[in-house]
C-alpha cells in the first residue's frame, strides 16, 4: 500500500517552475540552498546495551527505550556541492531561524547571492524574519508548494541522517544527541555528495496531469 497527497496550492505550477529552475539552471554568482527544520529528534537510549552484528547473526537491541528529551535541527544543503550548514537549536521559533540565517550569512562569501528553498512553515514568514530579509537583500526565499516536501532536496539528506545515523544510535542525554548531529554533519562535509535533480517542470506537471486524469476517470 502506498499513499499520496496532491497539493492544493493555488500557485503550484508557478512554484514548481521556480524551484525546478533553480535546480536545473541556478543563477550566476549565487548559491542555491535547500533549508528545512528537522524537529522532534529524540534522544533515545536502549534499556540494555545493543549487541553488535556477528557472522550469521544480525545486530540486536531491546524493543523498548528510554526517552531523554528532543532537539531540532536546522539544515541547509548547497545543491551544487552537497555540503551542509547545520545548527541544532533548542527550539525552532523565528528567533532561532534568524540565528540560522545569520550562520549562513557568515559562512558564505559576501559576493554571492543566496537563494533558499524552504517550506511553508509559519516561522519562515513572520514579520521579524521579513524585516531581517529586507536588511539582507542577498537572501531570496523560494517556497515549495504546500504538501510538496518532495521538492526540497534537503529532505533527502535528512533521510540519510535518519537511516544511517539516528536509527543506529543511542543517546543518554540531549547533549550527546547534539554532539552526534554536529559530528555527522562534519563527517558528511568531508566528502559531500550532491543530490541531482533530473526532472523538468514540464515532465513533473505532465505526470501529475496524467495521474489526475486517471483517478478522475476511475470515479474516485
Amino acid at each position: 500500500m502506498q499513499t499520496w497527497k496532491l497539493s492544493a496550492d493555488p500557485q503550484f505550477i508557478e512554484k514548481v517552475r521556480d524551484i525546478v529552475g533553480l535546480y536545473l539552471a541556478p543563477p550566476a554568482k549565487a548559491l542555491v540552498l535547500c533549508a528545512d527544520e528537522k524537529s522532534q529528534i529524540q534522544a533515545l537510549n536502549r534499556t540494555a546495551p545493543c549487541l553488535p552484528i556477528l557472522p550469521t547473526t544480525p545486530a540486536r537491541r531491546t524493543h523498548d527505550n528510554v526517552r531523554n528529551g528532543t532537539r531540532s535541527l536546522f539544515a541547509a544543503l548547497e545543491t551544487g556541492s552537497g555540503s551542509v550548514i547545520a545548527q541544532p537549536p533548542r527550539q525552532h521559533r523565528h528567533q532561532e531561524f534568524i540565528r540560522f540565517l545569520k550562520l549562513i550569512d557568515d559562512a558564505v562569501p559576501n559576493d554571492l547571492d543566496l537563494h533558499l528553498i524552504v517550506d511553508n512553515y509559519a516561522t519562515h514568514k513572520t514579520p521579524e524574519v521579513q524585516k531581517w530579509l529586507l536588511r539582507h537583500p542577498r537572501f531570496h526565499l523560494h517556497f515549495t508548494p504546500t504538501s510538496a516536501s518532495w521538492m526540497n532536496l534537503v529532505e533527502q539528506w535528512s533521510a540519510e541522517l535518519t537511516n544511517r545515523k539516528l536509527r543506529r544510535s543511542a543517546h543518554r542525554a540531549v547533549t550527546e544527541l547534539e554532539a552526534d548531529l554536529r559530528k555527522w554533519t562534519n563527517e558528511w562535509n568531508k566528502n559531500p555528495k550532491p543530490f541531482i535533480w533530473t526532472k523538468t517542470a514540464d515532465e513533473i506537471l505532465d505526470t501529475l496531469a496524467a495521474y489526475c486524469q486517471r483517478i478522475t476517470s476511475s470515479g474516485q
